[in-house]
């Protein structure tokens, strides 16, 4: 079944394996797309849906040296070269809107304020371009300034759509902004967006209700990781996780959502197939953070009936053409982390695809 087709949004898939959102920082200073990127994206065309790395939607939402955006008018045309080359391959791509609230540093933003929930650092250091520094105190938006941010993934996911992407995929995972929202640790706010379950809950409900009106629910989906705990975003009370993830997957099913996509590393847990039942829609599943998944793994969460479709990271790295290679049971390339993060083709587009 992980080869078969499925219907996701108004698209039919050819298969059921899905590029995770990569962070690979190759897009330069000016956060461009440039040939490398469409090089890469297109080579992996027949994955059955490619989901961009994350890219920031307002200069404040940069979280990494060399991490492209959904900005700039050079920015965009750079994305829809990526489009096009994928396409021409005959393949599917969201784009993952991703702001990286506190997670980042002024010296990586262009000086802009680093923006979450509550005025809470992150203990620890990011890289900039000026070298690694201490995580700043951010700037936590009154509650009359938030309008404004939810307007920044409005605008970034109608950049995506005329850069030509087939959707976007609103990133609600990993400790970024919309996940800070959600986590009782990194939000202490006191007004409608902090405190109760429900109220933590509402950012995300509220930006994910503009995308949809803005570019059509079959356009959309969203990411989120329950009990990740990186980043500094923690979640630690197993009740007040399921009441949170319940209430803003109940409040996202209706909505008609192209898919929810789910980063666990217990795919058979109550929390996350109870999400699943509650969403009733495509759910993508991603068990590989801590490890990397296996074609077998990936069969088996389909084939059990887990998930609809199963995302995967470092596998799709090193594989151009997994797809085939798992499908016809062919040796796999090995990645290489020492290559992960970096300005050229080494380690990004040089991996072959088999040789009979």
């Amino acid at each position: 079944m992980l080869f078969s087709p499925m219907k996701l949004g108004s698209m039919e898939l050819p298969n059921r394996l899905v590029m995770a959102p990569l962070t690979r920082v190759r897009a330069g200073k000016q956060g461009v797309p440039g040939p490398l990127l469409a090089e890469h994206y297109r080579q992996r065309a027949s994955l059955g849906l490619i989901v961009s790395e994350g890219t920031y939607p307002s200069h404040a939402g940069q979280g990494f040296p060399g991490q492209p955006g959904l900005v700039t008018e050079e920015q965009l045309k750079g994305w829809a070269a990526v489009t096009s080359a994928v396409h021409a391959e005959g393949g599917r791509i969201f784009a993952q809107v991703m702001h990286a609230g506190r997670v980042t540093h002024q010296d990586t933003n262009g000086g802009h304020p680093v923006v979450a929930p509550s005025a809470i650092a992150i203990d620890g250091e990011t890289r900039t371009y000026e070298g690694k520094k201490p995580f700043p105190v951010p700037h936590a938006p009154a509650t009359d300034e938030l309008a404004g941010i939810v307007e920044e993934f409005v605008r970034a996911s109608r950049n995506a759509i005329e850069a030509g992407f087939d959707g976007v995929e609103l990133h609600g995972a990993n400790g970024y902004l919309l996940h800070e929202f959600l986590a009782a640790g990194a939000n202490t706010r006191e007004d409608g967006y902090g405190g109760s379950p429900a109220k933590r809950a509402r950012f995300v409900i509220e930006v994910t209700r503009a995308v949809v009106a803005a570019i059509g629910a079959q356009r959309v989906g969203i990411r989120l990781s329950p009990e990740h705990n990186v980043q500094g975003t923690l979640e630690l009370d197993a009740a007040d996780v399921q009441e949170t993830y319940g209430i803003l997957v109940d409040a996202l099913a209706p909505l008609g959502l192209a898919y929810l996509s789910l980063l666990h590393k217990d795919p058979a847990s109550a929390l996350v197939q109870d999400l699943r039942a509650r969403f009733d829609g495509t759910f993508l599943l991603n068990t590989g953070f801590g490890d990397i998944t296996t074609r077998d793994e990936a069969v088996a969460l389909v084939e059990d009936g887990l998930a609809d479709a199963v995302v995967v990271g470092r596998p799709a790295i090193a594989n151009p053409d997994l797809v085939r290679r798992w499908r016809e049971g062919l040796p796999v390339n090995e990645p290489d982390a020492s290559t992960f993060y970096g300005p050229d083709a080494i380690g990004y587009n040089d991996y072959p695809a088999y040789q009979n």
